[in-house]
Order: C-alpha cells, then sequence, then structure tokens
C-alpha cells in the first residue's frame, strides 16, 4: 500500500461476508490486509492523504464530511480488470452521491498525493495474486446482487507496505 492515508466504507456484515469469501478463494493476501470494504480515496480520484496528516486536522475535516453526507444504497456493477492487469475489482457509478461524497472529501481542505486514475470507486476481488486464467475467468464470472450500503467511512493509515491501521471511522449523518 503506497504511504498515506485512504478512506473506505467497510461493508455491512451480509455483504461483507460474501466478498471476504470471494477475496479469501482468490486473493488471501488481500482478505487478510482489510476488511471488504468501498475504496473512496487513495488509488483513484484524489490520491492517498499526506500520512503526516495530524489526526486532529483529518478528525476535523472527517467530521465535516461525514455531517454533511447521508448515507447511500448502491449497485455494484459487474467484475472488470482494472487497467490491463491482474486487480479485478467491483465499480460503482462514479456519478450521484458517491461522487458528492468523493467531492467533499477532495475539498475538505485535507492535502494529498496525485491520483493515478480518474475517481473509479469499486471493491476490490483481487490486487495481489497472479491468477491463473481459469481462475480469472472464475471471478470476472461472479455476479453480485446485493447492494452496498455505505453509512460510515473509514481513514486507514499504512503503516507498512503490507500492513495498515484504522486511524478513525465516522457515520455519515447527513440531510
Amino acid at each position: 500500500m503506497k504511504p498515506g492515508i485512504v478512506i473506505l466504507a467497510e461493508l455491512e456484515p451480509a455483504l461483507r461476508d460474501e466478498i471476504l469469501a470471494i477475496q479469501q478463494r482468490f486473493d488471501p493476501k488481500l482478505a487478510k490486509l482489510l476488511p471488504p470494504h468501498v475504496t473512496i480515496t487513495g488509488s483513484s480520484g484524489m490520491g492517498p492523504i499526506h500520512a503526516r496528516t495530524p489526526i486532529t486536522e483529518l478528525r476535523a475535516a472527517l467530521e465535516r464530511v461525514a455531517a454533511a453526507t447521508p448515507p447511500m444504497t448502491l449497485a455494484l456493477k459487474r467484475p472488470m480488470q482494472f487497467m490491463q492487469s491482474q486487480v479485478v475489482v467491483l465499480p460503482l457509478d462514479p456519478h450521484g452521491p458517491i461522487r458528492e461524497l468523493h467531492d467533499r472529501l477532495l475539498t475538505s481542505g485535507l492535502r494529498y498525493e496525485q491520483p493515478r486514475f480518474t475517481f473509479t470507486p469499486h471493491v476490490t476481488l483481487n490486487l495481489f495474486r497472479e491468477l491463473p486464467r481459469d481462475e480469472l475467468r472464475a471471478l470476472l464470472a461472479a455476479r453480485i446482487a446485493t447492494p452496498v450500503r455505505i453509512a460510515s467511512i473509514s481513514a486507514y493509515r499504512a503503516t507498512g507496505p503490507a500492513s495498515v491501521e484504522k486511524a478513525l471511522e465516522l457515520e455519515l449523518t447527513g440531510p
């Protein structure tokens, strides 16, 4: 994981368990790194928030964002390979409420690194493993009918190349 702080929305129990089972089958290393989640910032749209951001500054900015953002329910799209790589994600429509959340984070006053990609909210299914062709086909054929409910956001700080710690979690309480 790149140095810095990323913003995620951890999945609720039923969907979390379904995604975790897929990650454990196809990418056990990913399954152990983070709970199943929607990636909101860090790899796309806005890069990671600067690693040295004080927790008080992070909390103040994220509290304003959470207070302005209502919970949302979103549909997952079909799995896709990300940028001709072995990374497989379940994308979400980057417009509507999740874009509004992202844009609030972007304009929150927090300093962040340059993004590598345009805003692509997603649930990662495979990140670390190079999948054999038959496993890749099987993963791309997976279908998830359960919608994603985003009712909170979490900030995770990279503590090493493959380790993270949760810095804080806030409920979305907007109108």
